[in-house]
């Protein structure tokens, strides 16, 4: 819950990234919300790395807001696995360990799979038009370089994807997968951008040939080519 001066502040400051100036504060939206939509992005966008401090009275300066939502997004970020709190030292942003790395990747590989299957099992007209559009609007972005909106519907085609599938307890799973592993993919997202949307493409139309159990190899198979990508000093199965 946040309190009456958050919702009234009118405290200004800089992005650490862009220079534009936040407001958080005079948003009309509940203010722990939006303070951990923005440090979420910030993470997963490497503006702020793993280990990197996250001081609540600093936050607060460059958000423009109070203590108050700052320390309830840190809560909820931990939760998500993004920030790590210790007693009497704070919160920092979570480091993902080689070893982690490599789980997250083998769960999220399976749970996509069978997010995949359900959906070519269960297509549903209306969303697969949707999701059509989305193919067709990232293809084009990615081939004009396009970074910013090549991210955007990358995340919204895996979303419509989990509609499609109906299944609510997996979206939640995956969800939270996929922010933890954005941290891993989203150097390399843009560097494959059209190979990520080749793939996209393929596993689509297995869903509309409801073929299940293609849709859920080539799933698989996309998460295990991502992770591919990454540099071999930061590749979940690399040695050390």
């Amino acid at each position: 819950m946040t309190d009456s001066a958050d919702t009234l502040s009118t405290h200004t400051s800089s992005s650490p990234a862009t220079g534009a100036t936040l407001n958080l504060g005079a948003m009309h939206s509940p203010l722990f919300a939006l303070v951990t939509d923005r440090l979420r992005e910030r993470i997963l966008k490497g503006e702020y790395t793993s280990g990197t401090r996250l001081v609540e009275g600093k936050l607060s300066a460059e958000l423009g807001v109070s203590r108050i939502p700052v320390r309830e997004a840190l809560r909820v970020l931990a939760a998500e696995g993004l920030v790590h709190i210790e007693p009497r030292r704070g919160a920092s942003v979570a480091k993902l360990s080689p070893n982690i790395a490599s789980e997250i990747v083998e769960v999220r590989a399976t749970l996509e799979g069978l997010n995949a299957k359900l959906a070519a099992q269960r297509r549903d007209p209306t969303l697969i038009a949707e999701i059509k559009k989305v193919l067709e609007e990232g293809a084009r972005a990615a081939a004009a370089g396009d970074t910013e909106q090549f991210l955007r519907l990358n995340a919204r085609f895996h979303e419509l994807l989990g509609n499609i599938a109906a299944n609510s307890v997996l979206q939640d799973i995956m969800r939270s997968l996929r922010e933890r592993t954005d941290r891993l993919f989203a150097p390399y997202n843009v560097v494959r951008a059209r190979q990520n949307w080749e793939e996209h493409a393929q596993i689509l139309q297995a869903v509309i040939d409801g073929d299940a159990d293609l849709a859920a190899l080539l799933a698989t198979r996309h998460v295990h080519n991502a992770a591919s990508a990454v540099e071999p000093t930061a590749r979940p199965d690399a040695p050390g």
